[in-house]
């Protein structure tokens, strides 16, 4: 059943893709930061982890404050603050500046990532909320990926500056958009602020809600496993360049954004539980596959550019299970907690 205040899919990818461009367009830029700068490098690559923990802090602070005051109110005041960071980014002459302005960035980014989901289990329910699950899950794939490739264009072009004026254009951008064009999901009736350890204690003690929890965290392990071993297996052994290697991130996200349409798709067919088992099935036979042929190039000469094909290739199908599996366990997960859906999706 759909809600009449819903908004535009496109509207909520845009809320929930600020937070997650602002993770990787940054990475490119780290060694010209660090020379600007004058520190050691991985001085910098600590703003990385600065900017995570704020975004875990805010993603708690917004859920919960959203049940009460509402969505909307919540999302702008969350961009405008990830306006402020971004602008203080770029104005930033000193390590120190520029890890407190990341603090206040991700702290204002993680609106998307918590209220866009609240947004959704506002207006969807059963079968539909599914659905768009599917599809904001595959076309957030898109952002992560896009990050690394336009954070090095302008860094090399215009300096690493210029990534957060960027930042700080897009945000002005979807703050006037949410303002003109977002509405309430959450009635006035409906808004109060739940108790925190009852919630918690129900989660705790949810079957179906440790469970989806497990798979979208093994997901989400197996990608991020990925994400930090694939430079040293791809680049440093198998000689791809870096360039390249950047590349390939446009098709994970292709697979993934698959991934989503075919859940949807499945949908007027079967059930989540039903989609979930064949995301998980897709992502062992592509596992499996990958740890045959790494095998049997132990005994038999592989070359380089067949295991590179080999490894993306499995990773597409990894990449789109694991989206047919934590976009349907999300939408699954919290289905008898529309009281306390801002809390209980932070907590979730």
């Amino acid at each position: 059943m759909k809600n009449n205040s819903m908004p535009a899919i496109w509207l909520i990818v845009l809320i929930a893709g600020i937070g997650m461009i602002s993770e990787t367009v940054y990475s490119p830029a780290i060694p010209s930061i660090a020379d600007f700068l004058k520190v050691q490098q991985s001085w910098i690559e600590y703003t990385l982890t600065i900017y995570l923990f704020s975004f875990g802090i805010g993603t708690f602070f917004w859920g919960r404050i959203s049940d009460h005051f509402g969505r909307k109110p919540c999302i702008i005041a969350g961009i405008i603050t990830y306006i402020i960071g971004s602008f203080l980014c770029y104005l930033s002459d000193s390590f120190w500046l520029l890890t407190v302005s990341r603090f206040i960035q991700g702290f204002g980014g993680s609106i998307g990532s918590v209220l866009g989901q609240a947004i959704c289990r506002d207006a969807y329910q059963g079968k539909e909320l599914s659905k768009a699950y599917s599809v904001i899950g595959g076309a957030l794939a898109i952002f992560p990926a896009l990050g690394p490739i336009v954070g090095g264009l302008i860094t090399q072009e215009l300096g690493w500056q210029m990534i957060f004026i960027l930042l700080t254009l897009f945000g002005i951008i979807v703050l006037v958009i949410s303002m003109t064009n977002l509405c309430e999901t959450l009635p006035a009736q409906n808004r109060h602020l739940p108790n925190l350890l009852s919630t918690l204690r129900c989660l705790a003690l949810d079957r179906n809600v440790i469970g989806c929890g497990l798979l979208v965290g093994l997901c989400n392990g197996i990608n991020f496993s990925y994400y930090a071993e694939g430079p040293f297996s791809l680049i440093d052994i198998l000689g791809l360049s870096p360039s390249m290697y950047g590349a390939t991130f446009g098709l994970l996200a292709l697979a993934t954004t698959a991934g989503g349409l075919i859940s949807r798709k499945l949908h007027n067919h079967l059930n989540s539980l039903e989609i979930i088992k064949i995301g998980i099935w897709l992502t062992i036979a592509s596992c499996a596959i990958f740890s045959v042929v790494v095998l049997v190039a132990k005994f038999v000469n592989i070359s380089s550019e067949n295991l590179i094909h080999t490894t993306i290739f499995c990773m597409m199908l990894t990449m789109a299970g694991n989206c047919m599996v934590s976009t349907n366990s999300l939408a699954k997960s919290l289905q008898h907690y529309k009281q306390a859906i801002g809390t209980a999706s932070r907590l979730f």
